[in-house]
């Protein structure tokens, strides 16, 4: 899966074979600090201090994103 900016699709979306999924700003947000190289819980600290919002509010979001598109088959967990 590739998160590209789309002016035609008007902003972020995940490219996956054969698939495109359009992303929010969060979900986008979200996709871009997935390198591999922080933790969960790096991530969502970022997040929570990134856009001043409750942490436990940031990482319930973020497990059920990820979820999905572990889910989907987008994303390895």
């Amino acid at each position: 899966m590739r998160l590209v900016h789309n002016e035609a699709q008007g902003g972020w979306v995940l490219l996956a074979p054969e698939r495109v999924f359009k992303a929010d700003q969060i979900a986008a947000e979200v996709v871009k600090r997935c390198t591999g190289e922080a933790s969960f819980a790096a991530i969502v600290d970022d997040l929570a201090a990134t856009f001043a919002a409750p942490r436990e509010r940031v990482e319930a979001d973020v497990a059920t994103l990820l979820r999905g598109l572990a889910d989907k088959k987008l994303l390895e967990l």
